[in-house]
């Protein structure tokens, strides 16, 4: 996906533990040519703390809920990546409004191209609320 002139760059937050796997979203979304702001935060109570400037959270479960729940923030869309097949895990992330929930590939090759569906899906075919909805 190229990037055109005049685009303003997406605001992504990664909320993300481990180390290699920040290199591996980094790296595919430089492949896929996605014009970013990458902010990372290694758990829930940074995420809020980035987002709210609170640090009252324990979770990412408590973060999504927090976000959809705040009318400020709920219109952000939230993609979760995750290493768990649970259902539960599943069914919770859902019932909280996530927008999607992906298993994350443990393949680099199969990472990059989930990162890159998900990049083209959000950017490219979905409408998203006008960016002063989502500062």
């Amino acid at each position: 996906m190229s990037v055109g002139k005049g685009f303003k760059a997406v605001e992504i937050l990664l909320i993300e533990d481990n180390p290699g796997d920040v290199r591996l979203t980094i790296e595919a979304l430089k492949e896929c040519k996605i014009l970013n702001n990458l902010h990372v935060a290694e758990d829930g109570i940074k995420a809020m703390s980035y987002l709210k400037k609170e640090d009252k959270f324990k979770d990412e479960r408590e973060v999504l809920e927090e976000i959809k729940l705040d009318k400020s923030l709920k219109k952000i869309p939230v993609v979760i990546l995750a290493t768990s097949e649970a259902e539960q895990d599943i069914l919770e992330s859902y019932e909280l409004h996530a927008n999607c929930y992906i298993t994350k590939p443990v393949n680099m090759d199969q990472f990059i191209k989930v990162v890159k569906s998900v990049g083209e899906f959000w950017f490219s075919i979905v409408m998203l609320p006008p960016r002063e909805d989502l500062d």
